[in-house]
């Protein structure tokens, strides 16, 4: 591969290239989904190829392949640089890349049990397992059940003198039912919303998710919540769940500090961000209490990798400490618009077709000091609620509206009836600085993010995000 790497390298710069790099990935892909006690999808798929990245007159050009030897790759290359040279042509300013150290290196995920190497039958055993027990009430129309394996072999060469071998491994799991009664439908999930929870671990997490023995409990509130009543409205406490404030953290937090959308760069796709560079280092972003944390190298995250798609060492930085908002995301090319004037390492693409971007990393809200237990006990008037079922928020990231999947309202410190349709609103400071409780570490989960959305075209990423149950104070939820 190296030597493929050197025919991409050597072609880029022979036709007036000042930064070239390739990267060529090998994909394995295993998806396996049950749907009311049949087989709905077993998908298993393979995909070689290599993209080329250079810089010329100085713009970037793009080009990729699958067919990975050395013609195509020197023809590649030879494509990528006519690229950059008509883009060029339409430049305001020439790319500027911040220096970093060139790296010789190889990185894995960790890993116990491989899961390409689990038969497809106790896969498949597990699945119905969990099906037959979701469907137990009649009131169930419809129970899913699925996992999924991902395995990427890739390696990066650049110019600079880079060369990096890396093998990146993610496994998960989940389901959800959907019971139909009362006039009403109700879908209720585990371990969390979309498809469950996912981890750069091997077939071990499926294992630890614990999955057959929760689906009788989801399956009762599915059912429950037909007759339960509709989350009231109001001014409350809010106690959200791990998965829940998950999506919240990647929303509210992730977008807006990546600097290209702070940059206007992803305005016209999904927005800009309130986080402009004037607030770095001044803005009351949350209450103190509130550290968040960007780390590309914590165990089980989705973004957890040895390097970046720009060959940066992955590493790990505050977004948000105690209250302040002091970081964003950012890459070589973006790195010296920002006082920082270094990348931490943000730089991915969704596969060997897609120019690498700013993408989240796993973002983190830091533990507390509570025990769940007697976080409910201090709360008079409150809701509890998890699992994301809906959200919105607007091209800045500052306003924003989320629905869950359920909710248990508190009365005077104890968790007491059910409720449906649970949702809350709020403007991202405001929101942030109403916390005041954080649970502890025995409480905190890295939750998995497998399907974020960005750029034109559009590509898919993978990030990962921490946190345990969470309180904010004076909260608007019930909105309707």
């Amino acid at each position: 591969m190296k030597q493929l790497c050197n025919v991409a390298l050597e072609a880029a710069h022979s036709r007036g290239a000042t930064y070239a790099d390739i990267r060529i990935i090998e994909t394995k892909n295993e998806n396996i989904q049950t749907r009311n006690g049949r087989v709905a999808n077993f998908d298993q798929a393979e995909s070689l190829g290599a993209g080329i990245r250079v810089i010329a007159n100085g713009a970037w050009g793009f080009a990729s392949t699958s067919k990975v030897n050395k013609e195509d790759i020197a023809r590649t290359a030879a494509i990528a640089v006519e690229i950059a040279l008509a883009s060029a042509m339409l430049k305001k300013d020439d790319i500027q890349l911040t220096k970093e150290k060139t790296y010789v290196d190889f990185w894995q995920t960790p890993f116990v049990i491989d899961p390409f190497a689990v038969n497809k039958d106790e896969k498949l055993e597990l699945l119905f397992k969990i099906d037959a027990i979701l469907r137990k009430d009649k009131a169930i129309r419809q129970a899913f059940c699925g996992m999924g394996f991902k395995k990427e072999h890739q390696y990066l060469a650049t110019s600079e003198g880079s060369f990096i071998e890396q093998i990146l491994l993610r496994s998960g799991a989940g389901y959800s039912v959907t019971a139909v009664g009362n006039g009403d439908n109700q879908v209720r999930s585990f371990p969390s919303s979309f498809g469950g929870q996912y981890c750069t671990m091997g077939y071990e997490l499926i294992n630890s998710l614990h999955l057959v023995d929760n689906a009788e409990r989801i399956r009762k509130e599915a059912v429950a919540l037909l007759k339960a009543p509709v989350c009231p409205s109001g001014k409350k406490d809010l106690i959200l769940g791990g998965s829940q404030l998950a999506l919240q953290i990647h929303e509210s937090t992730g977008h807006p500090t990546e600097l290209d959308r702070v940059l206007g760069m992803e305005e016209s796709f999904a927005g800009r961000s309130f986080l402009t560079q004037e607030k770095f280092g001044k803005l009351k972003y949350g209450s103190d209490i509130v550290n968040l944390v960007a780390d590309g190298t914590v165990p089980g995250g989705l973004a957890t990798v040895g390097y970046d798609d720009d060959a940066v060492r992955a590493q790990r930085w505050h977004l948000v400490h105690n209250g302040i908002f002091c970081g964003y995301q950012t890459t070589r090319e973006l790195a010296g618009k920002n006082a920082e004037n270094k990348s931490n390492g943000c730089c991915r693409a969704d596969g060997f077709s897609r120019i690498p971007m700013t993408r989240n990393n796993n973002i983190s809200l830091m533990p507390g000091a509570w025990e769940l237990d007697d976080l409910i006990r201090d709360t008079k008037d409150g809701i509890y609620m998890d699992f994301n079922k809906s959200w919105s928020i607007d091209q800045m990231r500052l306003n924003f509206q989320f629905g869950c999947e359920i909710g248990w309202e508190i009365k005077n410190g104890k968790k007491t009836r059910l409720v449906k349709h649970p949702n809350y609103q709020g403007i991202t400071p405001e929101f942030w600085n109403s916390c005041d409780a954080i649970c502890n570490d025995k409480h905190w989960v890295l939750w998995g993010v497998p399907n974020c959305g960005k750029g034109e075209p559009m590509q898919t990423a993978e990030m990962s995000h921490g946190c345990s149950p969470t309180r904010f104070r004076n909260v608007n939820v019930g909105v309707r």
